[in-house]
């Protein structure tokens, strides 16, 4: 028997966007969410997943374009998985987001919420990011015109970001809108120089070839770390490639490398090596220094990062007297932000090498009021851990994606902080954790911050007051 044919539905108007971004579309009184369109498109569907409640489809044909598309500013728009609402104009993007940090409040977190405050914009919609990923690849993404072509392609390497949903196929990116220079010019002269020299790039799925990963970061002082992941170890071909990256860019102030022979690209695991320079970069925020290694996270959005802790620092409302929890902290850039008007900050966080920065950082400024532990939330923040530091004034979180365990969640409806600034990058698991303390908490103010314009994802800041009435 031969599989049913998927259903085509004509001329379908896209209504709005939802969740994660997804454009949404009513077809016989059921939800299509569809990729690749915006409202006010005219679009016949065609349906690849039916559920119960909902199906899932992609354009196949356009009728009507919205009269709110704008044309997109980058060449690899489409391909890239980079930057997928170009085609939709920033100050919609900023209306979609706010909506839906609202309606994640409303159904999932089912509590009273305060009329929300206007969605911060980023201060830079372009060159924003201080750090990216790319990967090489043996066989590049080919554009439709280069399929087209009737002549022999010669160059299938690449060096560039990924194809949305494709984990083995990967876009060759010429100029890329998100890091400001010299990412760009670092990247292809790369890319240039290891194809002169016939160095072989990453084959993914038969895991071979010389050249794997390229990390960039950039900070706003200018200084300006490169780490090349190789598969395997060629000590000429390496110091060959590195020595060039280190004598063309004289800028870079800390060029380092990896071998990583795993069958995933993650590094948390490996050794990192300094090939010239120093194994860190330096940040600047608000008279603060922070030491930035290779593994340390730092917001992506320096300048936006910046509006963000000073949100955090106004909802937090310090006196000087307070004691602070700042829950999965980091590198202790929230903490150390806060310690200059608190009495003390402890600082909790899963990853040991963070807490290591954390401390150097907090050191680097001159803040003997912080500590900071290492371990899984859930076994440290315990009654034993709060007996002996102190019972938080104000307790700081901000969570993976995932939000908190509920172990979590028991201990802090335990310790009862006066206040909560809740921080999250999923405004769905942060209502649904926000959920579990409306009994105790009441959310007093809350503010959607945009840190990845021309991206669905929205930052949220919101702040809970004990309520003692309730």
């Amino acid at each position: 028997m031969g599989r049913r044919k998927k259903p085509v539905f004509e001329q379908v108007t896209i209504e709005t966007i939802g969740a994660e971004g997804k454009a949404i579309a009513r077809v016989n009184d059921m939800v299509v969410f569809v990729d690749d369109v915006i409202p006010g498109d005219v679009v016949d569907i065609k349906i690849r997943r039916k559920k119960k409640s909902y199906m899932e489809g992609f354009p196949i044909a356009f009728h009507e374009y919205s009269p709110d598309r704008v044309t997109p500013f980058c060449s690899h728009f489409g391909a890239c998985g980079g930057c997928k609402w170009q085609f939709l104009p920033y100050s919609h993007q900023l209306t979609y987001k706010q909506q839906q940090v609202t309606d994640a409040f409303e159904r999932i977190g089912k509590f009273d919420i305060p009329e929300v405050t206007p969605i911060l914009p980023s201060p830079k919609e372009t060159f924003y990011r201080n750090k990216l990923e790319f990967t090489f690849t043996h066989r590049r993404w080919l554009t439709q015109d280069e399929i087209n072509t009737e002549g022999e392609i010669t160059q299938v390497y690449g060096l560039g970001l990924h194809v949305p949903k494709k984990f083995d196929k990967v876009v060759d990116i010429q100029k890329c809108y998100l890091q400001p220079d010299p990412s760009n010019d670092i990247r292809n002269a790369i890319r240039d120089f290891a194809i002169k020299k016939g160095y072989s790039f990453f084959d993914i799925r038969n895991q071979e070839g010389f050249l794997r990963n390229l990390i960039i970061r950039t900070s706003e002082t200018g200084e300006v770390m490169v780490i090349v992941i190789f598969f395997f170890d060629d000590a000429e071909a390496r110091n060959s490639l590195l020595d060039y990256i280190g004598d063309t860019f004289p800028e870079v102030t800390s060029l380092m490398y990896i071998i990583n022979e795993k069958k995933n690209d993650s590094i948390d695991d490996q050794e990192v090596v300094l090939h010239k320079g120093r194994n860190y970069i330096f940040e600047q925020m608000d008279g603060l220094q922070f030491k930035i290694g290779a593994k340390s996270f730092f917001q992506t959005n320096t300048l936006q990062a910046f509006n963000l802790y000073q949100l955090i620092e106004d909802y937090a409302g310090l006196q000087g007297n307070e004691t602070v929890y700042d829950l999965y902290s980091g590198t202790g850039s929230i903490a150390c932000f806060l310690a200059r008007k608190a009495r003390k900050v402890i600082g909790i966080e899963y990853i040991s090498e963070a807490i290591e920065d954390a401390r150097e950082n907090a050191d680097i400024n001159g803040l003997d009021n912080t500590a900071f532990y290492a371990g899984d939330m859930k076994d440290i923040l315990t009654y034993d851990f709060v007996h002996s530091h102190g019972t938080p004034d104000v307790m700081v979180i901000d969570p993976p994606r995932a939000g908190m365990h509920q172990d979590v969640v028991k201990v802090i409806r335990d310790i009862a902080p006066r206040k909560i600034v809740y921080v999250s990058c999923n405004p769905a698991t942060q209502a649904r954790d926000i959920g579990m303390l409306k009994d105790m908490y009441a959310v007093k103010a809350y503010r959607p911050v945009d840190m990845f314009p021309h991206t669905y994802h929205v930052e949220n800041i919101a702040l809970l007051d004990y309520n003692e009435d309730i």
